[in-house]
């Protein structure tokens, strides 16, 4: 099993089985699509220890990509373990049941260490009645003037509000106190990380209402470590934020304020975090969390997934010949796929089909043209975030290519992995976690 913060038990299997697990105050979200960019992802945070801050690890997949590649999760906890023994990684890290729920996390309970609990189906579900008169009944403090230290105003709430917020949220927040009640029975207290995801829904919360919801989860007993809000803007798939960056500044110092709060007052985890969705290549918000954290002396969970898989096919693109072949091959039949691979993805992307090259247009590219089009920089007048957002999705048409496009990662393993590390340390620790 993984090293973490806690305390090391033997077990009957002679496996170290760690209690008490903490995250530690920086984390970040890794994802590894097909399980070849582990070693590559870990040099990242390597670079970050170096360079005096510690961000741990956090290997993420869904059920759902596992079920697109055809894995499983104990692939990529091997694939965790031995990137961690190779390059002597002696910190914490972690491998996440990413968007996990009842019916889904039997496969993951015996590889991962993190769970982030998947309540977006029931986010907007009327509770039972008896439920909401009880947590109103619990919690009087929330009626009336409610003030959080670190915030400006105070916020006038009355019985129906707060009925109105318990309405939307309390059936999700009992839902996942099922799923973290049944991963104590199996794995036992302390022995996993919690994470709650409140961000799939239509409209940000605002601190009342976040504090609120902090108040459900602690009565729900889940001692969360992390938790996923709903900000404004857009976070769309491998593509820098769309929105206000000065209204996100706001509502990110709220949420840090709220959850300062909510530890002393509902007994949260002290190490509890805010976690930050689709984070990957929010560029222009990086200054914001970076600041926010210092400013709140807070910790920060930045998730990112695709990413790394779209630096895989920079890597053999760069390296040119069948490399170059098969990224031309994803792209040609992505797009000839493109509503289905788009489907799942539609409130998470917005691709202007007239900026979609042809796939004519993309057999006559060089190596460096295909990886100017992709590669998330803004400068580069060649970059097309349109053409990026579709490969972002496609990874399905490389798992259908099997040992074809698995082979190509191993052939050219050294320009693949050094994009990967640079991508991950470069344009996403640096600017969140060291500010530069």
């Amino acid at each position: 099993m993984a090293t973490a913060v806690g305390t090391a038990t033997g077990t009957a299997t002679g496996i170290a089985v760690v209690e008490n697990l903490t995250l530690p105050k920086y984390s970040i979200g890794v994802g590894d699509r097909f399980a070849h960019q582990a070693k590559a992802q870990l040099q990242a945070c390597i670079k970050a220890l170096d360079a005096g801050v510690e961000v741990i690890p956090v290997w993420n997949k869904s059920n759902r990509e596992h079920m697109i590649i055809g894995s499983e999760p104990t692939q990529t906890r091997a694939a965790a373990d031995a990137a961690v023994k190779e390059l002597g990684w002696k910190l914490p890290y972690f491998l996440d049941a990413d968007h996990i729920n009842l019916n889904t996390v039997q496969r993951f309970l015996d590889p991962c260490d993190f769970f982030t609990l998947d309540v977006a189906d029931l986010i907007g579900k009327p509770a039972k009645d008896e439920d909401v008169k009880a947590f109103l009944g619990a919690h009087p403090e929330l009626v009336g003037t409610v003030t959080i230290p670190d915030i400006a105003q105070s916020f006038k709430t009355d019985k129906a509000f707060v009925e109105g917020v318990a309405h939307r949220f309390l059936a999700a927040v009992k839902h996942a106190g099922e799923i973290y009640r049944l991963l104590v029975e199996e794995k036992g207290t302390g022995r996993f990380v919690p994470e709650v995801s409140m961000d799939e829904t239509d409209f940000p919360q605002t601190p009342v209402e976040f504090l609120i919801i902090l108040a459900m989860i602690s009565d729900e007993k889940i001692p969360i470590q992390t938790i996923a809000p709903k900000f404004t803007g857009r976070f769309n798939k491998g593509v820098d934020y769309v929105g206000d960056v000065k209204q996100f500044t706001k509502e990110f110092e709220e949420d840090l304020a709220a959850i300062a709060f909510a530890i002393k007052k509902y007994g949260l985890p002290a190490n509890l975090k805010l976690s930050v969705h689709s984070g990957s290549d929010k560029f222009s918000i990086y200054k914001a969390i970076h600041d926010g954290a210092k400013k709140f002396n807070a910790g920060v969970h930045l998730k990112t997934a695709g990413t790394n898989w779209l630096e895989e096919l920079i890597g053999l693109a760069e390296s040119g010949g069948i490399g170059l072949e098969i990224a031309k091959e994803i792209y040609a039949e992505a797009l000839a796929h493109k509503d289905e691979l788009t489907a799942p993805y539609a409130t998470v992307i917005d691709i202007d089909d007239g900026k979609l090259p042809t796939v004519a247009e993309v057999d006559g590219w060089t190596g460096k043209q295909y990886v100017a089009s992709l590669r998330h920089d803004p400068k580069d007048p060649a970059y097309n975030p349109s053409f990026r957002q579709l490969l972002h999705v496609g990874f399905k048409i490389a798992a259908k290519m099997g040992p074809k496009y698995l082979n190509a990662l191993e052939a050219n393993e050294d320009v693949v992995a050094q994009n990967v590390t640079a991508n991950l340390w470069e344009r996403h620790i640096k600017p969140v976690f060291i500010g530069l």
